[in-house]
C-alpha cells in the first residue's frame, strides 16, 4: 500500500492546491462534482446527516465516488483545521493510476472503506 508521502507526491505535482480555512465546507452531500481530493497538509471532517463520521488527515484520499460512476456527493467534506487539498480530476486520475498503479489501490482500499463505515452506521 502507498504510504501518505507517496500519495502526497502524486497530488503535489500541480501548481495549484486548494486551501481551505477550519470549518470551510469543501463538498457537501448531493452536490455534483468532477474531482477527488488528496489532502497535502491538515484535517478533513466526513459528515453525515451532519454528524462527524470520520476525521481524516495528510496522505487521505477523499472524494473519489465522484470518478468511478457516482453522480452526487454522498456526504459532506469540511476542514477541520486550515488545509491544503490537491485535487485530480478524470483525466488526473488515469494519469495518476498509469504513472503509479499502487495508487488505485490505494484509492479503492480507502473508498471500500469508507464505504463499509457508513454502511455500518446505517
Amino acid at each position: 500500500m502507498l504510504s501518505p508521502v507517496v500519495t502526497v507526491s502524486i497530488f503535489q505535482k500541480q501548481s495549484d492546491p486548494k486551501v481551505f480555512s477550519a470549518g470551510q465546507v469543501i463538498f457537501e452531500d448531493g452536490q455534483s462534482g468532477d474531482e477527488m481530493y488528496g489532502i497535502l497538509e491538515g484535517e478533513v471532517d466526513i459528515l453525515v446527516n451532519g454528524k462527524v463520521v470520520e476525521t481524516i488527515e495528510t496522505g487521505e484520499v477523499f472524494g473519489v465516488g465522484i470518478l468511478i460512476g457516482v453522480k452526487n456527493r454522498t456526504y459532506t467534506a469540511i476542514a477541520k483545521v486550515d488545509s491544503k487539498l490537491g485535487f485530480l480530476d478524470e483525466n488526473g486520475f488515469l494519469f495518476a493510476v498509469q504513472e503509479t498503479p499502487m495508487f488505485a489501490l490505494k484509492v479503492m482500499k480507502s473508498y471500500s472503506e469508507r464505504l463499509n463505515r457508513l454502511q455500518q452506521m446505517v
